[in-house]
Formats: structure tokens, sequence, C-alpha cells
């Protein structure tokens, strides 16, 4: 087989940084990096024209890929042509990027999808032990993001863009990125260590953020228990709405805030389970999704081969 078949660049793109990983076909990262996106947004060609000039550092570092996956953090056209909506990087909206870099690079191909599809795509082609066909994705990190797999495919709505429970009203009419996204949870928490000061320990007087959050829950701090507990009754009313709508029996969950899922599962399988009919749990299956913090290089990767029969 040509070597070019063989490896891929998944690139996945974030509000500050690129993970860019060398991929095999088997999910294996030969090579890894990470960069820094400041001087991308100060670069006075625009974030944009930069970015497409970067890539081409990696292309010439290795000459043998001719395919890069692109994971973007929001919304694109159907066509997987044009950034429409990046909340975190809007200098994207509405950029060319894709006949961008096929102008720049013409011998290449590239493959441009929403990073929560990204990484949906990476733990059906990559992910540990039986994966099904049908699954809905949850990745729970700065943002909430959500993808469908149906049949092996991304579903992607009529326009392009479905699936995107981050924005689905919740609590208040508030958007469920804005109650349990990254900031949402440390509100919860700054909230609960006011409210029990006596339970807090030794979250008293730390920065807050969910790494602190995850380790504390870990020996046993109760405010931070009791952060997951609400998280999870958030979270639940949402998967149980979106399972009403899909009809779909298998539910990973992805994203940094994933680590602390644990926390969260007891709490989220009673919650499906009492608010949802027999027919929907029967074959309900709620788990951790397995590709952890490479899940968004991977899916990248993913991208390159999907329509390919690699």
């Amino acid at each position: 087989m040509n070597v070019s078949d063989t490896q891929f660049l998944g690139i996945d793109v974030g509000g500050t940084h690129l993970k860019i990983g060398l991929v095999d076909k088997s999910g294996n990262i030969a090579e890894f990096f990470k960069e820094d996106t400041t001087s991308y947004r100060e670069h006075a060609d625009g974030f944009g024209p930069n970015f497409v000039q970067v890539i081409g550092t990696y292309l010439d570092k290795f000459p043998h890929v001719q395919k890069v996956g692109i994971g973007l953090p929001g919304m694109i056209s159907k066509d997987r042509m044009v950034p429409l909506e990046i909340p975190a990087i809007p200098a994207l909206n509405n950029y060319p990027l894709k006949a961008a870099l096929k102008s720049k690079y013409p011998n290449h191909d590239f493959f441009l999808e929403n990073d929560a599809a990204a990484a949906a795509i990476g733990e059906f082609q990559f992910g540990k032990g039986t994966v099904s066909s049908n699954f809905l994705f949850i990745t729970m990190g700065t943002g909430i993001g959500s993808a469908l797999v149906l049949d092996g495919q991304v579903f992607k709505g009529s326009r392009g863009n479905a699936l995107e429970m981050g924005h689905m009203l919740s609590r208040g009419n508030a958007g469920l990125e804005t109650l349990i996204g990254r900031g949402g949870i440390l509100k919860i928490m700054a909230n609960l260590i006011a409210a029990y000061p006596e339970k807090a320990g030794e979250l008293r007087g730390k920065e807050l953020g969910t790494h602190l959050l995850v380790d504390t829950a870990r020996t046993g701090n109760e405010v931070s228990l009791m952060v997951f507990k609400e998280v999870a009754e958030i979270i639940s009313e949402s998967i149980v709405s979106t399972i009403r709508v899909l009809d779909v029996t298998d539910v990973y969950f992805g994203g940094g805030i994933a680590a602390g899922l644990e926390f969260m599962m007891p709490t989220i399988e009673y919650n499906t389970r009492k608010y949802l009919t027999p027919y929907y749990v029967k074959d309900l299956k709620l788990k951790k999704a397995t590709l952890e913090n490479n899940a968004g290089t991977l899916g990248a990767a993913a991208l390159c081969f999907m329509d390919s029969g690699l």
C-alpha cells in the first residue's frame, strides 16, 4: 500500500491551541504537536491565511502525507467548505478555508468537520471495545458539543449542523452550554462553596478550575461531589429530551469534564431511567468514550478516510 494511504494529519482547532497529530489508519499517533494560536490572532494577514500557511509547515515536514482532517469548534457549511460560526475564533467566520487550502496545496485533500462530530467519528473508527454504529456523542469541556452517528455516518441535518445540544434551552431558558460548560460549572462551584463553607475544605481560597474539581471529588470533598451532582442533573434532563427525539440507545461522553464522569453517572443513570419509559431504557447504554485527550486529533484524522474505503 502506498505510504500516503497509511498516515494522515489530524488537526484539532481549539480556541487557544492547535493539536496536530500524524496518525495511521489504526489510530496510532506517530508524532504529536501543540501550537499556541495567539500569534495567529495577531497576524497582520488574519487567522485564516496564517492558519493555511502553518499547515504548509507540517505538509513540508511530512511530505508523504496527502490527506488532512481538520476539526473546527463551531458550525460549518453543509458541503464542509466554509466555517460559518466559530465563536472561539470569529475571524474564521465565512472564511473560505477549504478553497484557500486547495488553492495553496492543490495536490492534497482536506476534510473539515465540527470538532464534536470529528471526535464522534474518531470514537467510531478507533474506540476501544465494541462501538455501536448508532450513538449520541456528548463532549463536556469548555463548551458542550454533541453529534449523532447514524449507521456509521454523522447525521448533519438539513443544513449541515444538527445536534447542537450545547445551545438547547435548559433551566431558566439558559443554554445548556451556559449552565454547564466550563464557565457554568465554575459558577456552580463558587456558589456552593459560598453556601456550604463548612463542607468546602481545601476548595476555600483556591483558584477554581475543573482539574481541582475532579481531584477534590476523588478525595471525597463534599462540595465537589455536590457540583458534579448538579451538573449531572442538568445534563440528564437534556439527554432525556434528546433520546426521546432521536430514539437512540447508546450515549457516549467525552471531553475534559468526562474525567469526572464517575461522579455524575449515578445521577445521570437514575434520571434518564426515571423519566424515560421502558421502551427507551431496556437497551440504554451510557458510557465514557475511550479516546480521552486524543479524541479531537484522532477524530480529525479519521475524517480522511471515512469515505475513501481505506
